[in-house]
């Protein structure tokens, strides 16, 4: 009996919150559920009345509720199980959780690289046995959207093995989102098919033509401030560059990336033609083209 609470995650949050309520022999599909606006003191109460065969129960979603001190005090001190998913509750509600019951938190992976290994560990429980690049596939495709790759592997079960890379491609059918920094760092290493590859990914997304050139200015002068750097000390450290740069440490590994392949006279000759096409965007040529022979050009 007593309060539960997770948070993180919602269906990392759903599943850990069924299977707390499962291995104390209550069942989500036979506890009352309060969401959203209807979550109030009144309506809450009569919830809470122990059953006659012992510990009742109540399923209370926080998302779209507005909490005030009657409910929390109701909640804290139900004599029943009361299982609360609340998504990223302030700190002086975890605080409540922890002192008065229970709090699971269970926090999305969110870098590309995190994602793949959950899917890989996700697959493994559903005997799946996919390869890196499959897992990686699903976690550039949905990111953090547990949900939406759960259903992807749920739906690879039901398929023969091996449950390769291209099996996976073709039973999503979706084309992962561009990488504006796979963009540029493509470019600038000669290869123009892949960087407009990207391009059209992010425009396709519903990225704004001009939004997208002025994360390749920002990306691009932290590259060329690498450049200086590296020029300045030597060889940089991507800490040393963050540090420097004042930016976090995964967009200071990318401009590295790039610097290192470029020259001063390069650096210079890119940042014109990065210029000349936010010139021609302002003056009204189309945007679309207007990046994409920009990507070419830097890739020159």
């Amino acid at each position: 009996m007593g309060l539960i609470a997770f948070s993180g995650s919602r269906f990392l949050a759903e599943e850990a919150l069924r299977e707390t309520l499962a291995a104390r022999g209550l069942h989500v599909r036979d506890l009352p559920r309060l969401a959203g606006e209807e979550v109030t003191a009144p309506a809450l109460a009569p919830l809470l009345a122990p059953s006659l065969f012992g510990d009742g129960g109540v399923v209370v979603d926080l998302a779209g509720a507005k909490p005030d001190k009657a409910l929390l005090d109701l909640l804290a001190s139900a004599p029943v199980t009361v299982a609360v998913l609340d998504e990223n509750p302030p700190a002086s509600r975890v605080k409540l959780y922890e002192s008065r019951g229970e709090h699971h938190s269970s926090p999305a992976p969110q870098k590309t690289g995190d994602v793949a290994g959950w899917v890989t560990g996700r697959a493994r429980g559903l005997g799946l046995k996919l390869d890196r690049e499959a897992a990686l596939y699903l976690a550039e495709v949905f990111g953090p959207d547990l949900t939406g790759i759960a259903g992807e592997l749920n739906k690879l079960t039901l398929l023969d093995p091996p449950h390769s890379a291209d099996l996976v491609r073709r039973v999503v059918g979706r084309e992962p989102p561009g990488d504006s920094f796979a963009l540029l760092g493509a470019a600038t290493t000669g290869r123009p098919g892949e960087a407009v590859t990207q391009l059209r990914r992010l425009l396709a997304g519903g990225e704004d033509p001009f939004k997208l050139l002025g994360a390749v200015v920002w990306q691009y002068s932290l590259v060329a401030r690498c450049v200086a750097l590296t020029q300045e000390e030597g060889r940089v450290t991507e800490a040393v560059a963050a540090q420097r740069l004042g930016v976090k440490p995964y967009p200071a590994k990318k401009a590295l990336d790039v610097a290192r392949r470029l020259s001063e006279d390069k650096v210079r000759a890119h940042l014109a033609r990065i210029l000349d096409a936010d010139v021609a965007m302002k003056r009204g040529l189309d945007p679309g083209a207007t990046l994409e022979r920009l990507i070419v050009q830097l890739s020159v």
